[in-house]
């Protein structure tokens, strides 16, 4: 039995079979299927599609094969031998350890590696926020952050609207006003305006 690795990341979702083979269609979560193409041992769980939580224990299974079949993936997996079983997966997440994931390419980033990075404005230096997540907008990615600055003991501390919510603030994560990522450090520099 394979020990569940603590770095999986959630890539996509099987969301039907293909074929009478026992083949499944993954529906990946980003462009950027490489993880999924190059990687053959994954975790399949069951997740709630309202709130994210785990609704099954993560499953070690292998990809024995795997194609892009237009927008979706394909797979063939281990011990998956008919329609049947490869129906009973639909709905099921496809998670992988992101320590197998392939490198990136200069000047590309594996968006997960983004989430709960500290941003901070080129000009003044200030802390402005945290990465929640990032989103493609068709043109481009956008980094959603949650809007925060430093306290007084130094810690950050979230800015909230008038209702007390947390405000958000959308950057467009293009070179234009993202100069500067450092996925080692949690740190990426923006010239995006905060009022904007």
């Amino acid at each position: 039995m394979s020990t569940l690795p603590e770095d999986l990341v959630e890539l996509g979702r099987i969301v039907s079979a293909y074929g009478v083979k026992g083949m499944v269609k993954i529906q990946p979560y980003s462009d950027d299927r490489s993880a999924l193409l190059d990687i053959n041992q994954w975790w399949l769980a069951r997740v709630s599609p309202r709130n994210g939580a785990l609704l099954s224990a993560h499953t070690p299974i292998r990809a024995q094969r795997v194609r892009e079949q237009g927008t979706d993936l394909v797979a063939a997996l281990e011990g998956v031998t008919d329609r049947d079983q490869a129906e009973a997966m639909k709905g099921t997440s496809v998670f992988a350890s992101r320590s197998q994931f392939p490198s990136a390419p200069e000047d590309e980033y594996y968006w997960v590696d983004l989430i709960g990075s500290h941003v901070y404005l080129e000009d003044s230096g200030e802390f402005a926020g945290i990465v929640l997540e990032v989103m493609d907008n068709g043109a481009h990615g956008v980094l959603r952050v949650a809007r925060h600055q430093t306290d007084a003991q130094g810690e950050p501390a979230p800015v909230l609207d008038a209702k007390g919510r947390i405000q958000e603030w959308l950057v467009p994560f293009v070179s234009e006003h993202v100069p500067e990522v450092d996925v080692a450090a949690r740190r990426i520099v923006t010239r995006f305006p905060l009022d904007f």
